[in-house]
């Protein structure tokens, strides 16, 4: 039975594209492999989650998906079964707090995080089952002179920090092939892997190439751009104000940031070398922005001691706003 993408996200027909990522965002936390390591369907699970996201999340391949159901990849075919390949989007990167990812209680950052810490794969090897296994997409012929195969792979967002091996298949004339391919750290979106020998093989010269374009699974957390990380990070109104020191993970481990005193929303700290490590063996710079996060309770004893603090400002908080 052909699979149901809106019965996959527990959403109707009739979403929204809000409520769509909305619910991908639940439901891939719920059942990502990294958070599941007892599960032994939780990668099988997450992968369908991903999948079903990633065609109704555009709207031409949702409209297709609509009409055609899980057939719209054949009826999109151009000429000579050539299939275009699309980069997908990336909208559950951005203006996403750690309270909406992992719950409302809380925050435990380094469990945030584990693929970049225990639960990760090592640059070059393979990780966890389902960290290091991205989703794959089945490589189809083109028309190329050259006999090469294009096609599209999507990597778990710490794959393509940290380097390491994803699997796709590979249809060769009806029967199906596994390899097992090699990611490198620090590989970007849109960027291209090349399979020397692995594209369609015709009697009488030698076989093509099987060319993977990478597009890079988003992170509810962080973002990727270029070889700099980027992260919203909730502090307490505490924090904000008198200053201190939390624990943040990275690729490399977990770092310490000092939050200085009298710290804005919206105020950016960097931590140098704590980004993406690019194939010259330099890494780029964590970007944090700090978000002063708000209790969502707070008892009428609070209230009135943080009225107290409006005696503090020096001039009003509003005053140079003019029309």
């Amino acid at each position: 039975m052909a699979e149901d993408y809106y019965k996959t996200l527990g959403v109707s027909r009739s979403a929204s594209a809000e409520e769509i990522a909305k619910a991908y965002r639940k439901l891939a936390r719920k059942h990502h492999p990294d958070l599941n390591p007892d599960d032994k369907m939780a990668k099988q699970r997450f992968q369908e989650i991903q999948g079903a996201y990633d065609c109704l999340n555009e709207p031409e391949k949702r409209k297709m998906y609509d009409q055609f159901g899980s057939d719209y990849e054949k009826m999109r075919s151009g000429p000579a079964g050539r299939t275009p390949f699309e980069g997908r989007g990336n909208p559950g990167a951005g203006g996403f707090d750690f309270g909406d990812a992992f719950g409302t209680g809380g925050v435990d950052l380094g469990d945030l995080f584990r693929q970049f810490t225990g639960g990760s794969a090592s640059p070059g090897t393979s990780g966890r089952s389902g960290n290091a296994s991205g989703r794959t997409r089945r490589a189809e012929r083109t028309a190329d002179r050259r006999d090469d195969i294009e096609a599209a792979i999507t990597v778990p967002f710490s794959t393509a920090v940290l380097g390491g091996e994803t699997e796709i298949q590979l249809d060769r004339g009806g029967a199906v092939e596994s390899l097992r391919v090699k990611v490198p750290a620090g590989v970007q979106e849109g960027k291209k892997i090349r399979l020397r020998g692995q594209g369609h093989s015709v009697p009488g010269r030698s076989a093509g190439d099987l060319l993977l374009l990478v597009h890079v699974a988003p992170h509810p957390c962080f973002k990727m751009n270029g070889t700099d990380l980027e992260l919203k990070l909730p502090i307490t109104v505490g924090e904000a104000a008198a200053g201190g020191k939390v624990d943040v993970p990275t690729p490399g481990g977990v770092v310490t940031l000092t939050i200085p005193p009298g710290s804005q929303s919206g105020k950016r700290l960097r931590v140098k070398g704590q980004g993406v490590r690019s194939a010259n063996d330099t890494a780029g710079d964590l970007y944090i922005e700090l978000q002063i996060k708000i209790p969502a309770k707070i008892s009428d004893e609070s209230i009135k001691s943080l009225k107290s603090l409006e005696q503090e400002y020096a001039t009003p908080v509003r005053n140079e706003i003019v029309w």
